[in-house]
């Protein structure tokens, strides 16, 4: 894929970049390293005012950042914004939690004795230039939540985006050092895929974190435990969505649309198999189809669209290839289902019912606003059909019956249980999953450790 800016609303590339040849790579390495072996002896109320004069920079930026993202990826502007707003306010989460979440932490005074010193804790050291490899879906909001949490523990980044998004990729290093980072600090590397496996095996770059396909990861995996380097990563996900009879039908209906078609469907933690007990199931499925049929499909930059393109052209193909298998299968399209005739790539709300597992849309992931309904007949049925599935992102349950969602929450193979309301992300919360989905943790106390060596620290009596 050639590094570039290319509208999905219509088609049209606007422009294009060189990738860093050699040279420049390496210029680029030496400068993390360089400015690692400073950044790390900085304190957290330096790294905490730096990461709010970023904050404040993306702030002011919204806009503009949020119409270049719309225009090299699609997604409705309005989302757009929205996501720069969460980045500036995890920014500031991050700025001004991360000396507690990396205190350092002091064992029982028992245990010390009992191990013969007078004195033992544990700090939390920076590792040193981390690789991000980052997708274009949510271009500013996955590299935050890697790059606040790194650079407040004292690592650099190094930021191989997706090739389709290089303005929104550029403009993060921009933002970084504007607000007064140092050079080096964090960097974007325009280079395509080929080139990361030297990026990674370079003996500088200490670990690496990627938010990808499968594929994807596998291959930076594969690489990292090669050169015996840390990874952390959030690969796909196809969650279910489960509704019992208790639940406000309502409102679950409502809140599914939402859920299945945020950032144009385009979503790794987006419902997409909506799992309905056999009592409620007919009136859910009206209510939910009747609401895909309503969203406005539309010019991505206008302020009432709800539905743009998707971001590229393979992408729509390989969605389409989906829909139509399944309905060759026997599925039942409710709504959507059909490849309109205009340029860009585009791809309406989709409800399919009648869903078995023969068919390749229940085991792959629908990247796209398209939805899957099974009926389940109680809730064991509704648990076997959550868990079959290679991923386990996240997951959602509507449910008034607390006995029920303990048993959601022992038993459903996932990286999170959203109760009454839809799987997102929040600084607070650690994310990430399980089985194919990945592995590690991103945001919270979990995931700003991900990348530090915890040291222990013994002092003989």
């Amino acid at each position: 894929m050639p590094i570039a800016t290319v509208n999905p609303a219509t088609g049209e590339t606007s422009r294009t970049y060189d990738a860093l040849d050699d040279d420049g790579i390496e210029r680029r390495l030496a400068a993390a390293e360089a400015a690692f072996q400073c950044h790390r002896t900085t304190s957290f109320a330096e790294r905490a005012r730096l990461l709010h004069r970023a904050a404040d920079t993306l702030d002011a930026d919204q806009r503009d950042i949020a119409h270049t993202m719309t225009v090299e990826m699609g997604k409705p502007v309005v989302q757009a914004r929205a996501e720069a707003a969460k980045c500036a306010r995890a920014m500031r989460w991050y700025a001004d939690h991360a000396a507690g979440l990396l205190a350092d932490e002091e064992p029982a005074e028992t245990d010390v004795k009992d191990s013969g010193g007078s004195r033992a804790y544990v700090r939390y050291r920076p590792l040193g230039p981390v690789l991000a490899v980052m997708p274009w879906n949510f271009p500013l909001w996955q590299v935050i939540r890697f790059a606040a949490p790194a650079l407040m523990a004292g690592n650099v980044g190094l930021l191989k985006h997706a090739s389709n998004v290089p303005q929104t990729a550029l403009y993060l290093e921009e933002l970084f050092h504007r607000a007064g980072y140092p050079q080096g600090c964090f960097q974007t590397l325009l280079i395509g895929s080929k080139a990361v496996e030297g990026v990674l095996r370079d003996p500088r770059v200490r670990a690496a974190t990627l938010t990808g396909s499968e594929p994807a990861g596998r291959a930076v995996a594969a690489v990292a435990g090669d050169e015996v380097k840390k990874t952390v990563l959030e690969l796909g996900g196809s969650d279910p969505y489960v509704v019992m009879p208790s639940a406000d039908l309502d409102r679950a209906a409502e809140i599914a649309v939402t859920a299945r078609v945020q950032n144009n469907g385009q979503s790794c933690i987006a419902a997409k198999r909506f799992i309905v007990h056999a009592d409620v199931f007919d009136a859910f499925a009206e209510r939910f189809t009747e609401g895909m049929r309503a969203l406005k499909v539309g010019d991505p930059l206008a302020e009432d669209t709800q539905v743009g393109p998707l971001a590229t052209e393979q992408g729509r193909d390989d969605l389409a290839e989906l829909v139509d298998d399944a309905v060759e299968a026997g599925a039942t399209v409710l709504c959507g289902g059909e490849l309109p005739d205009r340029p860009g790539w585009w791809y309406p709300p989709t409800v399919l019912a009648d869903v078995t597992p023969d068919m390749r849309v229940h085991h792959e992931e629908a990247f796209g606003p398209v939805a899957t309904l099974y009926r389940a007949t109680d809730l064991d049925d509704a648990v076997r059909i959550a868990n079959d599935t290679p991923f386990g992102l996240s997951s959602n349950v509507w449910t008034r019956d607390e006995s029920e969602v303990d048993r959601f929450v022992r038993d459903l193979e996932a990286g999170g249980v959203f109760v009454n309301g839809m799987t997102a992300s929040h600084p607070a919360f650690p994310f990430g999953g399980v089985k194919r989905s990945g592995y590690g943790r991103e945001l919270s106390g979990h995931g700003i450790r991900e990348f530090c060596n915890i040291t222990t620290v013994w002092h003989g009596a």
